[in-house]
């Protein structure tokens, strides 16, 4: 396989994510839905406390 063979097969935003840990991309994504729910009649308290449930239950499965 040639470098351009290869640089065709790969997508940036797939490699970028799959550096990621489950944290960073769990971080990422709530970044992200912060900045599409800046402009809703949510307040950035109901933002944060669905954060952190979300959190919650992300980590609770860890353990």
């Amino acid at each position: 396989m040639t470098l351009a063979a290869a640089k065709k097969k790969i997508d940036p935003e797939d490699y970028i994510l799959s550096v990621l840990s489950p944290e960073d991309r769990l971080d990422a994504a709530f970044k992200v839905a912060g900045e599409a729910f800046k402009k809703t009649r949510l307040t950035m308290k109901d933002v944060d406390n669905a954060v952190k449930a979300v959190r919650r239950k992300a980590y609770e499965k860890k353990k």
